[in-house]
This record gives structure tokens, C-alpha cells and sequence, in this order.
């Protein structure tokens, strides 16, 4: 019986790096893809509440020898959006889903990234109903030509490895691979969310009538130790490894919990 493949991203469904990804993931099974229909970037799990959204079916192929179907959808919406979606339509049809990717993001999703991600958003929104999740990003900046290539060789073993040993309930990967060629790639390294963030977030220019405005640049600055702190996911990809996050749905900080609770005179 071949597996149930669900798929969205961030970046639309026209982007490359989805739909590299859906061909290598009809190896494992059927894919149903539901992406956003314009770029969606840093949504993270923001929704579309007062107003339709529409879906769009534009391809379908059929299965053939090695490889599942795949029924391509796009939706105006936005990752979340399209995640729900998804959810539902597995619903309607009576399938049991076996993995939900979101991915290939076009930009790193490591350190602080993640918090805004809407590629970790849609992630977050299989690993909530209980499905195996995994959210796939290429570290290109902008203006960087992007290389692909380190996806096309490392994307199925890790995947293959996902089906084999899946995270346990409500932990969904955060997998990041180095914009570089395939070949120069160091290997897969299991990795902790890097201590980073971004400042000096806007830059002040003005409009034709001279109305100013604002435009979000920002930089990043990282805030680990590299001696100290050898398994960051931002320092880790600047290396050359593929890095592994484990991420978990429930953030509370349990020993800082217990702590203030002692502490505090309420």
C-alpha cells in the first residue's frame, strides 16, 4: 500500500523548490500538494478569517512505475490556510495522511527563523493533528544564485529515516540544508534552534510626494558562542551540514515554571 504524502510551502505553488520536492517525495508514495497561490513568507501560522478563499485545482499525475500520483491545488491563502485545507480534504476522502512536508522553503529557516516561518507555521499545523511533520528550507540569501542540489541528494534518505523512526507526538524537524553544491556538503547534523536575531529591522526612505516610508531590511546578528556552542542550526549551515532541529509545539519552559512559582508572592 503506498504511503499518503500531504505538501504545501510558503513561497507559492509556483516555486522551484516545492515542486522539486514533490517528485522526489512521489517515490514514497501519493501526493496531495495544496500551496499558496501568491508568496506567503514569515505568515507563520497566521489565518484568513473574514473573507473566502478560493481552490484551484491545476495538475494531476498519474501514477506510474516507482512514483505515486501527484493532484497539484494552489489556494489564496496562506500557509496555515493551506495546511487546514488539507487537513480537510484527507478528511473528506477517508485517508489516513503518513507525512506532512511543507517545503522547499527559498531561504533559511534556522535560528529565529523559525519563529517567523510560514513554512514552519504550515508544519506546525500537521504536527498538531498528529501526523509526522517535517519542514524543508534551502539557506540562499537574497540575491544569492540557489543550488539546489544538496535537497535533490540528501531530501529522501531523511526522509526515508522520518518514516523509519518519526518524531514522537507533537515534535515536528526543522531541516535546513547549505546553499551550496552537493558535493562540498560536510553531511547531516542534528542540531538546537541558534541564538540569533535580527536588528536594525528598517530602513527610512519616502515616497514621490515625499510621505516617508519604511522598508524591512534588518540583520542578523548571532548571538552563540561557535567554540562553545558547536551544534547551533545557524552555524551548522554556514559550516556546510544539513541541519536536523527538533521542534515542539508546547514552549513552555517547565523548570523556568517551577521556578517563578516559587518565587513569585501571588
Amino acid at each position: 500500500m503506498k504511503r499518503e504524502i500531504l505538501l504545501t510551502n510558503d513561497d507559492s505553488y509556483k516555486a522551484h523548490g516545492i515542486n522539486l520536492i514533490a517528485q522526489i517525495l512521489r517515490k514514497f508514495g501519493n501526493v496531495l500538494m495544496i500551496a499558496p497561490s501568491t508568496p506567503q513568507s514569515a505568515k507563520s501560522m497566521a489565518l484568513t478569517m473574514d473573507s473566502p478563499i478560493y481552490l484551484t485545482k491545476y495538475d494531476e499525475f498519474e501514477p506510474e512505475e516507482g512514483k505515486g500520483r501527484l493532484e497539484c491545488y494552489h489556494l489564496d491563502g496562506t500557509p496555515a490556510d493551506c495546511s487546514k485545507m488539507i487537513i480537510n480534504q484527507t478528511i473528506e476522502r477517508h485517508i489516513q495522511p503518513d507525512l506532512f512536508v511543507a517545503g522547499v522553503n527559498h531561504g533559511s529557516n534556522a535560528s529565529a527563523g523559525c519563529l517567523y516561518s510560514g513554512t514552519l507555521g504550515a508544519c506546525k499545523e500537521g504536527c498538531l493533528v498528529g501526523i509526522p511533520s517535517i519542514g524543508l528550507s534551502l539557506s540562499s540569501k537574497e540575491g544569492e544564485v540557489q543550488d539546489f542540489s544538496s535537497v535533490e541528494k540528501y531530501a529522501s534518505p531523511i526522509i526515508e529515516q522520518l518514516f523509519q523512526n518519526p518524531p514522537v507526538l507533537n515534535t515536528f524537524l526543522n531541516v535546513n540544508f547549505p546553499n551550496i553544491p552537493a558535493d562540498q556538503v560536510k553531511g547531516i547534523h542534528f542540531s538546537h534552534q541558534g541564538n540569533g536575531r535580527w536588528e536594525r529591522e528598517f530602513v527610512e526612505s519616502s515616497n514621490v510626494k515625499g510621505k516617508k516610508l519604511y522598508w524591512m531590511v534588518g540583520q542578523f546578528v548571532n548571538y552563540e558562542e561557535k567554540a562553545a556552542t558547536r551544534d547551533a542550526d545557524h552555524l551548522l549551515l554556514e559550516d556546510g551540514y544539513v541541519t536536523i532541529t527538533p521542534l515542539k509545539i508546547d514552549s513552555t519552559n517547565y523548570a523556568e515554571k517551577e521556578r517563578l512559582s516559587k518565587l513569585w508572592k501571588l
